[in-house]
């Protein structure tokens, strides 16, 4: 049976986007058949990211709407057969998507899928509400910073009483904590709230910490998932988290600032 799985947060740019390619890649490297799917409509970054946006001709509204089939609109991955994208569009507004047009693209993808990753758009309005309606499952992604965590806060409330889950009364929406642009650093300095803390706060399961890393900007800038730089470690933290989201229990790791070597000490760097 599919799995539906939003990826979700209050505040933008703390890399849900991000996060949605890695989990979604993740998952088809472990041998999941995965299709993520763009719930941007109007801006439309995640075809971008997995470098495919020259090969969008369909996308999700077109599906909805009856201009073209599921299949028509499904971009497979040139690195992973397992891997599908169903892009956004940047030439409608998010009043598109209706929750009878949404249930009948998961319908027909929960054929074919074991996940179906929703990368969701910032905030609380409809195309967000939208991604989240459907979930078994949520990755809430937030930074260690105040704001952002406030805003993931009320991110819970909404899929605790606005789900299709909450609505039936059924069993509610498994949540997950993603701590990305984590810096040790900053967070040893006061300039970042600590992991218990945020834990405190949001009360979510810790799924990943994923720290501050400039491999991040750099794998985004080649259309590439980062999870596919291995050496990196953002993508090694993404890998960890792939790995609890399937039931691993695996350490957290780049918690701790790193202590510089002798020369950098001395000279900098």
């Amino acid at each position: 049976m599919a799995k539906i799985v939003v990826i979700t947060s209050g505040k933008g740019g703390v890399g849900k986007t991000t996060t949605s390619a890695a989990i979604s890649m993740g998952l088809a490297l472990k041998g999941h058949k995965t299709v993520v799917i763009d719930f941007d409509i109007g801006l439309r970054n995640l075809d971008i990211i997995m470098n495919c946006e020259r090969r969008v001709v369909f996308d999700f509204v077109n599906v909805i709407q009856g201009d073209a089939s599921l299949n028509q609109a499904l971009i497979k991955d040139k690195r992973c057969d397992q891997l599908y994208i169903l892009p956004a569009s940047q030439t409608r507004d998010k009043d598109a998507l209706t929750r009878d047009g949404v249930k009948t693209i998961l319908d027909q993808l929960a054929e074919q899928f074991e996940y179906i990753i929703c990368d969701s758009p910032a905030g609380i309005e409809q195309g967000a509400q939208m991604a989240l309606y459907y979930a078994d499952e949520a990755i809430v992604v937030t930074n260690p910073e105040v704001s952002s965590v406030r805003d993931s806060d009320r991110i819970l409330g909404i899929l605790q009483s606005k789900s299709l889950r909450a609505e039936t009364g059924a069993d509610p929406v498994k949540e997950h904590l993603l701590i990305t642009r984590f810096d040790p650093e900053r967070v040893a300095r006061g300039e970042m709230l600590t992991i218990p803390d945020i834990e405190e706060i949001l009360a979510v399961p810790l799924l990943g910490v994923v720290p501050e890393s400039q491999s991040v900007l750099n794998a985004s800038n080649k259309g590439m998932p980062v999870v596919l730089d291995e050496k990196s470690d953002a993508g090694q933290a993404y890998l960890d988290t792939v790995d609890r989201f399937l039931g691993e229990d695996k350490p957290h790791r780049f918690l701790e600032a790193q202590r510089k070597s002798f020369f950098k000490r001395v000279f900098g760097g």
